[in-house]
């Protein structure tokens, strides 16, 4: 019953932080116009559609990975049951912690043994922070700096802070993805001695435990995967692909429903660095950071802050409050199973 109380009580304190920060916007930003000035015709049905697609090939590339990852010991019900726990772990959590986190709990319980569990989820890890430096050239092939950043029109201390910010977070995210490389698949003995040494730090202490266990994990991992052929990472990466062109794509389709002159590559590239900035939010899934960004970054597409601000609301409650509902369900039957096991097991 505890159980149950704690996930309730996790579940409203991201809705109340996101529901909190949007009725601040709407009282400063919001104009009843902006929502008059939208026309609901076929092409806004579609739009709509076409984001709960997009969500689906998210999830379903989330759950190919898992596939993949697992030699196909995982099915596919087992790895679509495992995402949708993953994404609701993700939602009632600091984004710097995560859904993956946890990921070997919940394989564990799909018969997928720690020292493996442990090994799939720094691979899923390694992977989405290999995706976003990658990505990031091409992107700014794409479309230049100065429109990413909105200095194609006066530049504002937003503009300046926010191109700050991306740069210092991928740079650490860059940081991050060659040491996972090098713990990984070239030296994870030393590099571990690295990590371990650098959290012996007296400021740092208090992580050592966590600095401990990502130095183990990684020589784990490294046994696991390093010897694997190319046929199976261009699998897990293109299933890392799907996943995430699908969650950009489904802003994409929300400013076809309300905006459909919008330039598509534009909003698109925009994406990529709300979901790089949204990789260190504070608060769980991103909540409200993300509707205050989404609505101040893509105010100048159109027109102003009020419309911006409708389209942040559908595109938080299809990428994010869609998974609460379902995780909220889905979690407290997941528990009540694992209490039902383990007295069969004490019982035998």
């Amino acid at each position: 019953m505890n159980g149950h109380k704690n996930i309730l009580l996790k579940t409203l304190l991201p809705v109340g932080i996101g529901i909190a920060v949007v009725a601040m916007m709407m009282a400063r930003d919001f104009d009843i116009e902006s929502w008059h000035s939208i026309e609901w015709t076929k092409t806004s049905i579609l739009g709509v559609v076409l984001a709960l697609l997009f969500t689906l090939g998210r999830e379903t590339g989330l759950a190919w990975r898992f596939r993949v990852l697992s030699d196909k010991q995982l099915t596919w019900k087992q790895t679509f049951k495992i995402t949708m726990l993953c994404e609701f772990v993700s939602a009632i959590t600091p984004t710097t912690a995560g859904g993956s986190a946890v990921s070997m709990v919940f394989m564990k319980r799909e018969g997928i043994d720690s020292g493996r569990g442990t090994a799939l989820t720094m691979t899923t890890l390694f992977l989405d922070e290999l995706f976003f430096v990658v990505m990031c050239p091409f992107v700014f092939l794409l479309e230049p700096a100065s429109a990413l950043f909105g200095f194609n029109s006066d530049a504002t201390t937003f503009s300046f802070g926010l191109k700050g910010a991306f740069w210092i977070v991928w740079g650490a995210v860059c940081a991050w993805t060659i040491i996972l490389f090098f713990g990984i698949f070239i030296r994870p003995q030393a590099v571990g001695k690295v990590i371990v040494g650098i959290f012996g730090i007296r400021w740092l202490k208090r992580w050592k435990p966590q600095a401990e266990k990502i130095a183990a994990d990684m020589a784990l991992t490294g046994k696991d995967i390093r010897h694997r052929p190319a046929k199976w990472w261009l699998q897990a990466a293109g299933a890392t692909f799907l996943s995430w062109t699908g969650r950009f794509l489904v802003v994409n389709a929300l400013f076809l429903a309300v905006a459909p002159m919008a330039d598509q590559l534009m909003v698109f590239c925009r994406q990529f660095v709300v979901w790089t900035l949204l990789t260190v939010s504070p608060t769980p899934g991103g909540s409200g950071v993300s509707e205050w960004l989404f609505t101040t970054y893509y105010g100048d597409m159109l027109g102003g802050a009020g419309s911006a601000l409708v389209i942040a609301i559908m595109w938080r409650i299809i990428s994010y409050y869609l998974y609460l509902g379902v995780g909220a369900i889905m979690v407290p039957v997941w528990i009540k199973n694992g209490l039902k096991n383990k007295k069969t097991d004490t019982y035998e």
